[in-house]
């Protein structure tokens, strides 16, 4: 479901030439998701009334610089009772530009946030690695302790400190 609400918003963004404005207002309201756990309740939550709902989109929008395509597509999801697939259908909408443009995309999840020059640094090793250019979607989880978690397209590597403790932990019932 997310893919077509992000296939249809990317297809009118490419007819109104403001794919790249879209994606930047996109980011920033994913940004604003990932560092609220009010908003992620608000989006997840059946509680809310609907109207609820959109009329605190529009005002975390307005704060935020949010207008225009990407405004139009956070009202609709919530008119639509889909605001717990925004993420997701974020998610998509940067792998059509990221398609668009002949990138691909990956998913890298850390336990902190990582620096630019991090975020450089893994882009070109995954550029090296897969051989084109590469859309990094960076993403906060506390609980894999350390490490990092790479997914690009159906491939993924876990190096996280997490599933090396679960691996030892496993092993180590095995002796017993």
């Amino acid at each position: 479901m997310a893919g077509r609400y992000a296939s249809a918003l990317f297809d009118l963004a490419s007819e109104d030439k403001s794919v790249p404005a879209t994606g930047d207002a996109l980011s920033s309201f994913a940004t604003l998701i990932e560092g609220s756990d009010d908003l992620k309740r608000l989006l997840r939550s059946p509680v809310f009334k609907a109207e609820d709902q959109e009329e605190a989109i529009s005002s975390l929008a307005a704060k935020a610089g949010i207008d225009g395509l990407a405004l139009n597509f956070l009202k609709l999801m919530a008119k639509n009772r889909r605001l717990a697939a925004v993420p997701d259908a974020i998610s998509a909408y940067q792998a059509l530009v990221a398609k668009s443009k002949g990138e691909v995309t990956a998913e890298v999840t850390s336990p902190e946030k990582l620096s630019d020059k991090q975020l450089t640094d893994l882009k070109a090793a995954l550029k090296s690695a897969v051989g084109s250019d590469v859309a990094l979607t960076p993403k906060v989880n506390p609980a894999i302790l350390g490490g990092l978690i790479v997914k690009v397209g159906s491939r993924m590597v876990d190096n996280s400190l997490l599933t090396k403790l679960n691996s030892l932990k496993s092993a180590m019932k095995g002796l017993a």
